[in-house]
């Protein structure tokens, strides 16, 4: 059936239907008189706007038009007739229609939304309202549905969020005694699923590939797992683990969990350096990692960067006596590694010779659970701690609902695990849901564009997600490459890592999807462990590049610059109001700064550092990042840490880095740099450059763009008024504004002259 409908803002009398039968409408019996315009051959669809306040404490204000999900069939009869006005909204049903630039909503299908976890706006306002209401019993009924070899105290949560209150606290399910690993493996087998593949494993090169059930899982995970415990691993000690997307990733972060260690997953494309502050930091008893690996046609000899980081970290008094290292032979051989005889060992050589059955460490649900460094706005990464009992319950409920996952779905998220998406949404949130996931080595266009449809197709993937990064390079490549494919799999794709804009949603859900599969556009960060601002599939219709509504027991404020909530239609900085499970509790080590980064801008509130717009419909749009990080490709870098790595150069003066806007990336990284006196503006500097930063950070960290400076636009106190950078950067020179207030005005004529240089 197709449908069609566009809303005016006209009043006029429900009898004023285009069509000569009657038609059966449900809506407010306050609300009446109303134009519905479908073409010809559609039925008809029916919405109202409202408002809800969900409490006195926080304002959920919404005029979302209530999408009836079973659209009415004709010859039923009117049964409202008071004034009433529609939004001017245009939409299409999923398999019905393209999304064009025209369409404002994406309306969920008749029969997804029958089989959906939430099938309607209303069933997710009864949910959520009862999360926002009823915390405790809310996710106390979601959580003993997973295994505790002891139930959790009387208070099922506690925090404070006010830092002029005290000390910044959250606590969820404390006292509770289970293990994240024991629930995402032993359970699913108790339950009969231990012949279920649990991974499906691609390699880089095409043909390379294998699988795990949840029996050899368990079996892998154990053999590891007592291999650390022999080699003095105990429950409470770190782990850095920098390895590849092969499946002894997930292996590796399952055997820490079920032996209690704390692990801390490294992307494997950090430099030594940036892997040096983390093992200074978090002092690890072993490190494990691969010889090498291979992404598209380019090899990366990860066992040099942990040797010299090693190295390093030895020299500054934290030496690490292990290195297990697991020989990726497809990349490189045994022999051609470099070796540490005292200090080195094969994983091959050693964890297949333990026992495959392991006790758990049953665990505190607010004992650690993994530490994942982020980029901050000063030059040292902060250590990210999650504990385990809410990280758990919250990861797994996310992806079950985010995702409307099936026991029947194949899920691949094209996400590394060094990454937070990797830990919630490829490790833990899956397999806590019992789903089979697909692991990915290799890059998402090798040998061509197609690859990702390739992998879709062989597998049966029916839950996709990836970043909009990957989206719009694909785009960028043509629709060939992903038509060529069937992609007959696919039911619900999904977006992370930056905001997607809206051409790129409408190519992924028009070419990628066929226009029949919804699009999970998901907010959230590092520092909250999963999803906070999801649409449900099947609840409720989509805009195109809007995250929509809050996540069950996630209330979302939109503040101004003094910290007053903002209602109805507003753009301002994103705050949540009050605790969420899977919150992270602290930065490692440096609770200071913990509650100084998020709590202290806006005392009482989580603070993002995102700015937020809200529309008239009640739709959350996240407009990026309002501090000094820049989020390239899903990476949030912060400035400081390429400025550093920019200064450590030898002929580098000053440098000063912002982020622009990439059509691939999202953002790209644009820094200005001043030579020391009597140094050259040249290409080879330039390229020295680039390499100082790669080398320090890594390659993902390199500038797209060195922009000379002879000078840097400062107030006189000295602070670089980084605005005027950004739009001379952007090549928005009309908007400069006022720059009376530079030390040096004439500083910005000469930065604006040298802009192709």
């Amino acid at each position: 059936m197709a449908v069609y409908a566009c809303f005016n803002y006209d009043y006029i009398n429900c009898n004023d239907v285009y069509r000569k039968s009657c038609c059966h409408f449900k809506g407010d019996p306050q609300l009446g008189r109303r134009r519905i315009r479908p073409n010809a051959n559609s039925d008809i669809l029916v919405s109202s706007p409202f408002k809800i306040r969900v409490d006195s404490g926080n304002l959920f204000r919404s005029r979302l038009p209530v999408m009836v999900n079973n659209l009415t069939a004709a010859h039923h009869h009117l049964e409202s007739t008071l004034p009433y006005k529609l939004p001017k909204l245009k939409a299409v049903t999923l398999g019905e229609a393209l999304a064009s630039a025209d369409d404002d909503l994406v309306l969920p299908g008749q029969d997804f939304s029958k089989q959906a976890h939430v099938s309607s706006f209303e069933k997710y306002l009864e949910m959520y309202k009862r999360s926002i209401e009823d915390p405790a019993g809310f996710w106390s009924d979601i959580a003993s549905e997973f295994y505790w070899k002891q139930k959790w105290g009387q208070q099922v949560y506690s925090d404070n969020l006010d830092i002029t209150k005290g000390k910044i606290n959250i606590e969820w399910f404390k006292d509770g005694i289970t293990n994240i690993c024991y629930n995402c493996l032993d359970k699913n087998i108790n339950s009969g699923n231990g012949e279920k593949i649990a991974i499906h494993w691609e390699g880089n090169e095409p043909g390379l590939d294998g699988s795990l059930t949840y029996n050899q899982l368990l079996d892998r995970v154990c053999q590891l797992a007592n291999y650390m415990k022999e080699n003095g691993v105990r429950k409470g000690d770190s782990v850095i683990i920098y390895l590849p997307m092969l499946m002894e990733l997930p292996i590796a972060m399952l055997a820490c969990a079920r032996i209690g260690a704390v692990h801390s997953v490294v992307f494997a494309g950090f430099s030594a350096e940036s892997l040096v502050q983390r093992i200074m930091d978090c002092k690890p008893k072993i490190v494990i990692t691969c010889n090498a690996v291979r992404r598209g046609t380019k090899v990366i000899n990860l066992k040099d960067i942990v040797d010299a980081a090693l190295s390093e970290s030895s020299e500054n008094g934290i030496s690490v006596g292990l290195c297990l290292t697991y020989g990726n032979e497809s990349a490189m051989k045994k022999e051609a590694t470099k070796w540490q005889k005292e200090r080195d060992v094969w994983w091959q050589d050693v964890v297949p010779e333990c026992s495959t059955k392991c006790d758990v460490e049953w665990v505190d649900a607010e004992d650690p659970l993994f530490l994942l460094y982020t980029s901050g706005s000063t030059g040292k990464p902060k250590g990210v701690l999650h504990t385990t009992g809410g990280y758990m319950i919250y990861t797994a409920t996310t992806f079950k609902y985010a995702f409307d996952f099936k026991p029947s779905d194949i899920y691949w998220c094209t996400a590394d695990c060094g990454w937070i998406t990797g830990h919630s949404y490829v490790a833990y949130g899956p397999l806590l849901n019992g789903a089979t996931v697909v692991v990915y080595e290799g890059a998402p266009n090798y040998p061509d564009p197609g690859r990702c449809w390739d992998i879709v197709d062989k597998y049966k993937v029916t839950l996709f997600y990836t970043a909009p990064t990957l989206v719009r390079s694909l785009m960028r490549d043509g629709n060939e490459y992903v038509t060529r494919y069937s992609r007959k799999s696919l039911r619900v794709l999904g977006s992370v890592g930056e905001p997607i804009n809206p051409s790129a949603w409408r190519w992924f859900f028009n070419v990628v999807g066929d226009s029949r599969c919804p699009i999970s556009d998901t907010w959230w960060q590092t520092e909250t462990g999963g999803f906070m601002i999801t649409p449900l599939p099947g609840a409720w219709p989509q805009k195109p590049g809007s995250a929509t509504f809050p996540f069950f027991g996630v209330q979302p404020v939109i503040v101004d610059e003094n910290g007053k909530e903002l209602e109805g239609e507003c753009s301002g900085y994103l705050c949540i109001k009050n605790s969420w499970p899977g919150a992270f509790r602290t930065l490692y080590g440096d609770h200071e700064r913990y509650e100084t980064t998020y709590f202290s801008a806006f005392p009482g509130y989580y603070f993002s550092g995102d700015g937020c717009s809200r529309d008239k419909d009640g739709y959350h749009w996240l407009t990026g990042r309002v501090d000094d990080v820049i989020n390239v490709s899903g990476h949030r870098i912060g400035t400081a840490e390429v400025e550093s790595a920019l200064v450590s150069h030898p002929q580098c003066a000053e440098a000063a880095v912002v982020g622009v806007e990439h059509e691939v990336k999202g953002q790209c990284i644009y820094a200005f740099v001043t030579p020391i006196e009597g140094v050259a503006y040249s290409e080879d500097l330039r390229k020295s450059l680039v390499i100082a930063v790669r080398t320090h950070i890594g390659a993902f960290a390199a500038p797209d763009k060195i922009h000379w400076a002879p000078g840097l636009p400062k107030t006189r106190s000295g602070k670089i008024m980084r605005r005027i950078l950004r739009k001379i950067a952007s090549r928005q020179l009309d908007e400069l504004g006022d720059t009376s207030t530079l030390a040096d005005p004439n500083v910005v004529d000469q930065l604006i002259a040298l802009a192709d240089k």
